[in-house]
């Protein structure tokens, strides 16, 4: 593959700084999109993600400076190159230093966190696929040896020199494949948000799809540098990828405990005292009968009713008299 996009005299243009920075630039025009359909002020979310990618770039930096303190201290040169280091625990790192100032900013701001959180999650996926196929140009995070016709060969010793990445043996390209499942995820995402029910829906579904995305790439993944817990069945990204989903399906179920209509509540009172609400009902019909019954103008219309009801009577009673004397009054 290609490590160096091109170079201008001793300026070298990385592929995978290049394709991060266009990562970035689509994730930042993006979300002025989607802060629209979510109803946030598109101009306080241009800052948060400024904010939160300055947070990020000066997080990674400073770990790695601490790490490699010794060699720097003889070699202050070497500082420049550290942006061609890449690592988990360095992306890890950065995305702590990023969420954190985020959350700090929504919080002075008074902005609302989850429908600012569903404004950002289709570019954060956009940016994480243009992320991935930076580094599958420069060889970063490669994949395990593979058999398969769509395999990549690396032979740049730049790659090799930057990243660690094997020459001459096809690898499994596993940037592909997290590049296209982040891509699908994006527009899954972009196509959702307007249709959404509640706010936080969009956020948690993205981590739960991200999270998926990592552990299942991480199968293809070499394990070299990425950390093993549990004699090898798994791995620091596969670790972080099983709290995103847990996270995702937390906001979830929190959104859905919020939103339940508080009559539920009263009708499952209801359900466990059936007995005692029907009664009180009867009490209430009863009484409500009562009132209407005695009401001043029903007084009239009961004394209407029983004046026709003592003459219908009388004039049944004077019926059966003419019909016991007729007969009678005839033979005689």
């Amino acid at each position: 593959m290609h490590p160096v996009l091109f170079h201008i005299g001793s300026l070298i243009i990385p592929s995978y700084g290049a394709m991060a920075a266009v990562g970035v630039l689509a994730a930042l025009f993006l979300a002025q999109r989607t802060a629209r359909m979510a109803g946030v002020d598109a101009a306080r979310l241009w800052n948060l993600c400024v904010l939160s990618l300055c947070a990020a770039l000066v997080a990674g930096r400073l770990l790695l400076v601490a790490v490699n303190w010794s060699a720097i201290r003889l070699h202050p040169q070497w500082t420049l190159g550290l942006g061609m280091v890449h690592h988990p625990l360095v992306a890890g790192i950065g995305a702590l230093a990023a969420a954190g100032s985020a959350a700090l900013y929504i919080r002075l701001r008074g902005m609302r966190a989850l429908a600012a959180a569903d404004a950002l999650a289709a570019p954060i996926a956009l940016g994480l696929a243009c992320e991935q196929v930076g580094a599958l140009l420069a060889g970063a995070g490669y994949g395990t040896d593979a058999a398969v016709p769509w395999a990549v060969t690396y032979r740049s010793p730049v790659a090799a020199l930057w990243s660690g990445t094997p020459l001459g043996i096809p690898l499994h390209p596993v940037q592909a494949y997290a590049a296209l499942a982040f891509l699908t995820l994006a527009i899954l995402l972009l196509v959702w948000l307007p249709a959404r029910r509640r706010e936080g829906d969009v956020a948690g579904v993205c981590l739960m799809g991200m999270g998926a995305a990592i552990y299942l790439t991480e199968l293809w993944r070499d394990p070299e540098g990425r950390g093993a817990i549990l004699n090898g069945a798994l791995d620091g990204p596969q670790i972080a990828a099983i709290a995103m989903v847990v996270a995702g399906a937390l906001i979830l179920r929190e959104r859905n405990i919020r939103s339940r209509p508080p009559l539920r509540q009263e009708e499952v009172a209801r359900m466990g005292h059936g007995e005692e609400s029907e009664s009180a009902s009867q009490q209430v019909s009863k009484s409500a009968f009562e009132e209407v019954v005695s009401h001043p103008f029903h007084d009239g219309i009961k004394k209407q009713i029983l004046r026709l009801r003592s003459a219908s009577l009388r004039r049944m009673g004077h019926g059966d008299s003419q019909l016991r004397s007729g007969p009678g009054a005839a033979h005689e």
